[in-house]
């Protein structure tokens, strides 16, 4: 009988080993924790860089004004979204082919974003591959879709998901809300 162990001692086993445990999770967590913040995933973010562009209150000054050519400052309504929306015109205009059809579609555009000037001065620096990313979806619309109003809202919720597309590949970050036709011709 001496050779077995007695409740108390298996008892004090179990403690043992369930405070060892214990502390081991313990010396785990806390090393998880310190190596977290190190590496800047948790605490203060004060000086840290923001990756993407800000949106940019009525009123608030842009952190990354893009000049203009007007004389007349602008004046925010006090209505609708809390948020400015700028715009970008496309000078030139759009024409492709439109899908299994011999008819052409020409559009004139113009791109809205809601963040800081950083995504009209990348619209502007990228417009080459922007242009192209728009004509490729052009050349994918049906005719059906060129003369419906729905087709024309799908066009245009695919010309903003092409352009910040192509700003997320070259920029890291879109920031086109949306795209609206200033002209929209089908020969």
């Amino acid at each position: 009988m001496a050779d077995q162990p007695t409740k108390d001692t298996a008892a004090k086993g179990g403690r043992k080993k369930l405070l060892i445990g214990g502390i081991a999770l313990l010396a785990i967590g806390a090393g998880s924790a310190f190596g977290a913040v190190r590496m800047g995933y948790v605490g203060s973010k004060e000086g840290a860089e923001i990756s993407g562009p800000l949106l940019v209150r009525k009123g608030a000054v842009d952190p990354y004004p893009v000049p203009t050519k007007q004389e007349v400052e602008w004046v925010e309504g006090e209505g609708g979204s809390k948020y400015r929306t700028s715009y970008y015109s496309f000078e030139e205009p759009f024409t492709a082919n439109l899908r299994d059809s011999a008819a052409l579609i020409q559009v004139s555009l113009a791109a809205s974003t809601q963040r800081d000037g950083r995504v009209l001065m990348w619209l502007d620096k990228h417009e080459l591959a922007a242009r192209s990313a728009i004509i490729a979806e052009l050349a994918n619309t049906t005719e059906e879709d060129a003369y419906s109003v729905e087709g024309k809202g799908r066009l245009q919720e695919r010309l903003t998901a092409a352009i910040n597309q192509v700003l997320v590949r070259t920029e890291g970050f879109g920031g086109v809300e949306n795209v609206y036709f200033r002209g929209f011709l089908i020969q």
